[in-house]
């Protein structure tokens, strides 16, 4: 069910980004500020996408609830795959082989990972120490990545600041699946008596900022891998660091999983690289 539950929320991602984008372009008075924002609030396809977006947390919630975040993280990069496949069929776009080949890739290299490395164990609740050092950490982090990106010019600063984004996302994660299980022990109404919740609160709108600061930084295909790989690959030390998650403690076994999961990477950013700039209809890339 974890694995459900992880796929459902890419899933649901997915269906999010692509329908708030067809309902953003399809204004045929291409109306901007607030006659848009009118426009999307009566757009029943804008308002899908939201409830899409609310579909992903809670599936999300549930899988880190029920499972490792070393699983659930990884699961996540599928959402690249499943919005190909939706550009593709709803909206009619052309993709280039090499973007499918990578979405293939991607799916490999992620199979083979969770498959040999077999994440497991862990706790419900991280020592205080632990939180102590995983959110001062993911802060210094950010903080030096958005100074390097300041520094940098604009292909690079697109860099920088989505591995920012992505490490605010993973600390994001951590916070929800100790919120939930905050939720078990206290129910709802005593989660508010207790911090996860707003932390994660917190969390959430820093990497909201970030990502979007991340977007406009620069291009797609520059920003989007570095918030599709970096959010795993925290999310991995965090699920280690807080809740003692582990891996087959065999060096054969552990390389295969590296090299694997440097495969996922692969066919991340060759699909980011390859598929259409941008989602309208008769977007097509040579």
């Amino acid at each position: 069910m974890v694995i459900v539950f992880a796929l459902l929320a890419a899933l649901s991602n997915a269906v999010s980004v692509t329908t708030r984008h067809v309902a953003s372009v399809g204004d045929p008075h291409r109306s901007a500020g607030w006659r848009l924002i009118g426009y999307l609030l009566r757009n029943p396809v804008w308002l899908l996408g939201w409830a899409a977006q609310a579909a992903a947390f809670v599936f999300q919630a549930l899988a880190l609830h029920n499972g490792e975040v070393s699983v659930v993280q990884p699961l996540l990069v599928i959402e690249l795959v499943l919005t190909l496949v939706l550009r593709r069929v709803w909206i009619r776009q052309t993709i280039r082989p090499a973007a499918w080949s990578g979405g293939g890739l991607a799916c490999l290299g992620l199979a083979v990972f969770l498959v040999a490395s077999e994440p497991q164990g862990g706790k419900l609740i991280p020592a205080s120490g632990h939180w102590a050092v995983a959110i001062i950490g993911c802060a210094v982090v950010v903080a030096a990545l958005m100074a390097a990106g300041r520094l940098a010019g604009a292909g690079l600063r697109a860099a920088f600041w989505g591995a920012a984004a992505a490490t605010a996302w993973a600390l994001v994660a951590a916070f929800i699946k100790t919120t939930t299980d905050t939720i078990t022990q206290f129910g709802v109404g005593g989660t508010f008596t207790h911090w996860p919740v707003y932390a994660l609160a917190v969390s959430g709108l820093a990497g909201v900022l970030l990502e979007q600061w991340a977007l406009q930084a620069g291009p797609l295909r520059v920003s989007q891998p570095f918030l599709v790989i970096v959010d795993p690959l925290v999310s991995i030390v965090l699920s280690m660091w807080l809740f003692g998650e582990r891996f087959v403690p065999d060096p054969a076994t552990v390389a295969v999983a590296a090299v694997a999961f440097a495969v996922m990477c692969a066919g991340v950013v060759v699909l980011t690289q390859t598929a259409p700039a941008t989602m309208e209809p008769a977007a097509t890339v040579d």
